[in-house]
């Protein structure tokens, strides 16, 4: 069986098909992305099994839709392999949605509710769930939630303390990068690592810090919308409330204007002038002032969340996954040896290492 996985983001589309049989861990057939949507250096990688990734392929992605385009005319050509299912990862299901599920007229309607939650992620999502049920009509498509993962955490968690009418309208914290957390969990669980207490810090674009405890989520820093929580590449995390509403007193102002600032102007974008922890990394080892100081707020609401967690809840073991987690030796050197200052916790010299899948970064004599 072969199996379509779309991963459609802010800025770029993230596709791969497995070949999934029972009993067995999927192979991935396929893995591709089309990147820097709405640039001039949009481009699109491919590759095949194992194969190192070609030099992207620099193409036409001026939009969610363009983009998705590209996707689908990728594999629909003649050398993939026919499809037998689409799943779709989708940020915010909305109120009515707890489970990962078959896509129908009624989940599509429901999905269109939910946009107001997740306006960021949500939308190119449906766009792109209807270009490719358009496309690929005759097998069954399913669509998968960051929240789900999070319904595991108990009401004090979720719960806003603002009148109960809001509430009953689906306003909570719902909590994201829950399909990332799975991915953790499954993955610990396949290498037989199975601490009571973890913490996982999924840095990327977007960030988040989670709390588990036997597998399960019990707290987590995003709330009723993927902007809140932590310092992000484009988003602020928490806010002061008071700010949002003088934000909004500006003059020329609208909800509109500050949501877009907030939701694409902000976080490390603000501080720094651009999204890249790469670009970031390099002009504060050069002694830039601006992107220490970026470096620093960033690295200090990690700190800041990773620690709440761990004081709240325990902790056994922390992950670091997402872009910034998996690749980012700086980051993870920085938000760990903050964390305990009496002693180290981070090896240099495997914290250095290159590699995929779950390895070990800490040193022996870390807590």
């Amino acid at each position: 069986m072969h199996i379509l996985v779309i991963n459609s983001g802010s800025s770029s589309v993230k596709f791969s098909i497995f070949n999934s049989e029972p009993e067995s861990e999927p192979d991935a057939v396929l893995d591709g992305e089309v990147s820097g949507i709405g640039t001039a250096q949009a481009s699109l990688a491919v590759r095949w099994g194992s194969i190192s990734p070609p030099v992207p392929v620099q193409v036409d992605a001026k939009t969610s839709l363009e983009a998705i385009h590209l996707v689908l005319d990728e594999v629909s050509k003649p050398s993939t392999p026919p499809l037998d299912a689409i799943g779709y990862r989708v940020v915010h299901p909305g109120p009515k949605l707890n489970r990962h599920q078959r896509i129908t007229d009624t989940v599509l309607a429901d999905l269109e509710a939910a946009v107001v939650f997740a306006p960021l992620h949500d939308p190119d999502a449906i766009r792109l769930i209807r270009e490719a049920m358009r496309r690929f009509p005759d097998i069954p498509h399913y669509a998968c939630f960051d929240t789900v993962f999070h319904e595991a955490m108990p009401e004090v968690a979720t719960t806003y303390a603002i009148p109960a009418r809001f509430a009953a309208q689906g306003v909570r914290r719902y909590g994201f990068h829950g399909l990332s957390c799975e991915s953790v969990v499954r993955q610990l669980n396949a290498a037989d690592i199975r601490p009571e207490r973890v913490v996982i810090a999924h840095l990327g674009s977007g960030c988040s810090v989670t709390a588990l405890r036997d597998g399960k989520s019990i707290d987590t820093t995003m709330g009723l919308t993927p902007t809140g929580g932590i310092v992000m590449g484009t988003r602020p995390g928490d806010l002061d409330p008071g700010l949002i509403l003088y934000l909004l007193r500006e003059a020329d102002a609208t909800v509109d204007s500050v949501e877009q600032m907030l939701n694409h102007e902000a976080g490390i974008k603000a501080l720094f002038g651009v999204n890249d922890m790469r670009k970031l990394r390099e002009a504060a080892a050069a002694g830039d002032e601006r992107a220490k100081l970026a470096a620093e707020v960033f690295t200090s609401s990690v700190r800041r969340a990773i620690g709440g967690m761990a004081a709240l809840h325990g902790l056994d073991a922390l992950v670091f996954t997402g872009g910034i987690g998996e690749h980012d030796a700086v980051s993870r050197e920085a938000i760990a040896s903050g964390l305990w200052r009496s002693q180290p916790m981070v090896d240099p010299t495997l914290n250095a290492a290159h590699g995929s899948g779950v390895r070990r970064i800490s040193c022996e004599s870390s807590a």
